[in-house]
């Protein structure tokens, strides 16, 4: 039996839901995964459905979900159902959605510079496989400001302040860019980049999304 993953796109289009999508439709084809790309919420209420997957990926930013749509997505990953995703797309989903965030391990509050803020991912401090032979690297792009889940296993990090704003005057901080952590018997897996799709397919941010993929799935 094939591994199944659904991807559901959609939300604020600044995101570019459409090509992230595609991208990692692309990559989950290329591992065997038999994938379905959905460009409704309405594709996580069929609960029997989102129970027989290996992994859900969401690729929805500022959204609006209904309990109807939630609940069979919070009732899969606890049965060990994996979920994977990067950026808005799953950790500012939906804001109103506190089950959500409890789920994901965290939640979008700020980005100081906006788009353009030139900043390096540091690797760890948690040793993983998802990050396994992949150096610091440098991103110009949105750096993500968030609010996380102490019990993350953080995989990599950014230090804080680049750009001005009100952080400033707190001082340094190294703020989680990757991490896991498991929810019921679910893996989850997030990656903050991903603002547009060219930084998706930024050959250490594919790399570290494949190998988040699979691991979330639970595949070696």
């Amino acid at each position: 039996m094939s591994r199944k993953a659904l991807i559901v796109q959609g939300g604020w289009e600044g995101h570019q839901p459409r090509q992230v999508a595609e991208i990692f439709r692309r990559l989950l084809v290329k591992e065997g995964f038999d994938v379905e790309v959905s460009d409704t919420l309405d594709a996580f209420a069929d609960e029997t459905k989102v129970r027989s997957l290996s992994l859900i990926v969401p690729v929805w930013t500022m959204g609006k979900i209904s309990k109807q749509q939630l609940q069979p997505v919070i009732g899969a990953v606890q049965s060990g159902v994996g979920i994977a995703g990067c950026h808005g797309g799953m950790c500012d989903s939906f804001r109103e959605a506190t089950e959500w965030h409890f789920m994901t391990g965290g939640q979008w509050v700020a980005h100081p510079g906006n788009d353009g803020t030139k900043y390096t991912v540091n690797i760890g401090p948690v040793k993983s496989p998802i990050t396994d032979g992949i150096s610091d690297f440098e991103v110009c792009s949105e750096q993500y400001y968030m609010h996380v889940d102490p019990a993350v296993k953080v995989l990599a990090t950014t230090r804080f302040p680049v750009a001005d704003g009100p952080h400033v005057g707190n001082g340094p901080v190294d703020m989680p860019v990757v991490w896991t952590k498991v929810y019921g018997q679910g893996r989850v897996f997030y990656n903050s980049l991903g603002h547009h799709a060219d930084i998706v397919e930024m050959p250490p941010v594919l790399e570290i999304m494949r190998r988040g993929f699979l691991w979330a799935a639970r595949e070696k």
